[in-house]
């Protein structure tokens, strides 16, 4: 282990952006939006609701508990969101059903292929005209799909394109559930090269800070994991939540007993720093923060991902490597694996992505440490697909961003 070295003074690009005037507070402070804007929600949607709920939902339309069930599995086991494929329904109650369980949801706008194909990005408008985008990767044995949980994100975060935005509103579970939903179908009908299949893995790194949006992502998880028709029957395991590190909800998290992976992205292991990069450092500190994912480890056995956006003179210095490794060796062995990945720029940013050699050292310090680092695979960068570039415009915009590469 290196002895850690940290400068008094380190001359370092500072966290502002040229062009870009970070939202403050009354008293100057980095603007974090928790309170959800207030905006109309979309129409209930069957996937927002539970099974016994459909049930419920079917007797106030005068029809028996059972069609709940057989229209569940057509959603969620079949893909099928149109009347005229439902043919063990009713004909003279299939229309009325779809209309009041199955309401569009999302509406494509642009989709963008990189990476041979084997990644597609798409820009959906919601019913308020909000925009959302999720990023779905074929990789070797899995097909991932990158879901957004919020139209923009109120935690401010200045090198991320998402946080330039702020938050228009929270995504309701059907909306979350919607983008898996579609990205089967367009597996189904071969967008996403030979190969067939479904989504194996999703990861909770698109728009919006999922935590923020609890209750709703939480009721997402089930319907992808819960088995067919309550669900789509995806395997928790498979699931990726990702925070910025609201510490209450990592808690409730660990709580509920699920086997999701928890990703932290950090960025910086000294609050000096992060206070700066993550504003919601000022909330809950580094350490805080680094409990609370590893008390998620030792609750569900399931190692921490630790996000690491590696950022050229600012947060890439050896020194820091080793107080990172320093904090998480305080709390154990093999509870986390870190991914640091260099920094996908956006426009107006003074920031670019760490050299190859600042990078090697990084790891190096790293993995000499004894902690587990991979570098991260990015996808999509061709197309504004990569970490940290999600800032969905709108057509006339013409930057319709991406969203994180899980390399899971």
């Amino acid at each position: 282990m290196h002895e850690i070295h940290r400068p008094g003074s380190l001359r370092q690009t500072r966290p502002r952006t040229e062009g870009w005037v970070q939202r403050v507070d009354a008293d100057g402070r980095p603007l974090l939006e928790f309170g959800e804007p207030k905006h109309g929600q979309p129409p209930i949607h069957l996937a927002d609701l539970t099974l016994p709920e459909r049930v419920e939902a079917m007797g106030r339309m005068g029809l028996p508990g059972f069609r709940a069930k057989q229209l569940s599995t057509h959603l969620f086991g079949r893909m099928e969101t149109e009347a005229e494929e439902m043919t063990d329904l009713p004909a003279s109650d299939r229309s009325r059903i779809v209309a009041g369980l199955l309401p569009p949801l999302l509406t494509e706008v642009r989709r963008l292929r990189a990476d041979d194909g084997m990644t597609i990005k798409f820009l959906w408008r919601l019913f308020d005209g909000a925009l959302i985008e999720s990023v779905l990767m074929r990789y070797p044995g899995r097909i991932t799909l990158c879901v957004s949980s919020e139209a923009g994100c109120g935690m401010n975060c200045p090198f991320c394109a998402t946080g330039r935005n702020g938050l228009t509103r929270n995504l309701s579970t059907a909306e979350i559930v919607e983008q898996v939903i579609e990205a089967n179908r367009a597996i189904r009908a071969g967008e996403l090269g030979a190969g067939g299949g479904r989504v194996t893995n999703v990861v909770f790194m698109g728009m919006g800070e999922p935590m923020a949006n609890y209750k709703r992502v939480l009721a997402a998880v089930h319907r992808m994991i819960d088995p067919v028709p309550e669900g789509l029957g995806m395997s928790a395991r498979h699931l990726t939540m990702s925070t910025v590190g609201l510490v209450p909800a990592i808690r409730k998290l660990t709580a509920e007993g699920l086997q999701m992976r928890l990703a932290l992205s950090l960025h910086a292991p000294d609050d000096e720093l992060r206070d700066e990069m993550i504003p919601v450092n000022r909330h809950w500190k580094v350490d805080q923060a680094l409990d609370a994912a590893h008390a998620y480890f030792e609750a569900t056995g399931r190692r921490v991902s630790i996000e690491y956006a590696l950022i050229r003179d600012m947060n890439d210095h050896p020194w820091r490597a080793d107080l990172l490794a320093q904090k998480l060796n305080a709390r154990g062995h093999g509870w986390a694996h870190v991914n640091p990945i260099p920094l996908n720029p956006i426009p107006g940013s003074v920031w670019t992505a760490s050299t190859e050699a600042a990078t090697a050292e990084f790891l190096n310090r790293l993995r000499e440490a004894g902690i587990a680092a991979t570098l991260r695979d990015t996808r999509g960068k061709d197309i504004d697909g990569a970490c940290g570039q999600l800032a969905a415009a709108d057509a006339l915009g013409s930057a319709a961003s991406g969203a994180q590469a899980a390399s899971r």
